[in-house]
């Protein structure tokens, strides 16, 4: 993937990398879309995984550096990772199609955000904004999110959807270059957007809390 991207991918080229007979390598994988789903559910698992570890060292208390913590670990996989991240993340596959088994650890990653959001909000007495609760009604599939976001408002819900959209498009933006020539430090430019992405879905009081 790293020389061709996954489009690419050959059974064959892999087998013969391995210095197998392609047959051997057809047992476990009958076509190139089974190996690329391989790839991609032990990916989603990895990326996971180092959210769900990095959100777990900071009190729950904290829920503006949990956020911190859990953006700060899916960049640096992203980066320590970069062919995996474009895998998950990049262009689609021409005519793949991820089967739905795949969305369960795909999910991990922003179950990871939805729980810091939620654990803010059910430890805080905030209530949301109710013009922003008219405005965003109805936008999302709440059946999805109930049980991910219990006692979240829709509102914080939608801005959540937005937030991880920014954290993974900023990450993205940095990883294919497209920050060459506009940002000029990297590290502290992804803390100022966390921290303001934590101003949006935080409840009112941990919003205060800002320069983390």
């Amino acid at each position: 993937m790293a020389e061709k991207g996954a489009p690419g991918l050959s059974l064959r080229e892999v087998a013969r990398e391995m210095g197998v007979v392609s047959s051997a390598l057809y047992r476990y994988f009958p076509t190139r879309d089974d190996l690329l789903t391989a790839l991609i559910v032990d990916a989603y698992n990895d990326l996971g995984e180092f959210a769900e570890r990095a959100a777990l060292r900071v009190p729950r208390e904290e829920p503006r550096r949990r956020l911190h913590a859990a953006a700060s670990a899916i960049r640096k996989w992203a980066k320590s990772n970069p062919n995996e991240y474009a895998l998950l993340y990049g262009s689609p596959v021409p005519g793949y199609e991820a089967p739905q088994f795949t969305v369960e650890p795909a999910a991990r990653v922003a179950l990871v955000l939805g729980s810091i959001v939620a654990d803010a909000w059910q430890q805080s007495n905030s209530e949301a904004n109710d013009d922003d609760e008219s405005t965003m009604k109805g936008l999302l599939e709440t059946r999805n999110l109930d049980g991910a976001m219990p006692g979240v408002p829709e509102s914080v819900r939608t801005l959540s959807l937005m937030v991880w959209s920014q954290i993974f498009g900023c990450i993205s933006f940095e990883l294919f270059g497209h920050y060459k020539g506009s940002v000029r430090n990297a590290n502290r430019f992804f803390g100022i957007v966390v921290d303001e992405a934590a101003n949006l879905v935080l409840p009112p009081s941990e919003s205060l809390r800002r320069g983390v």
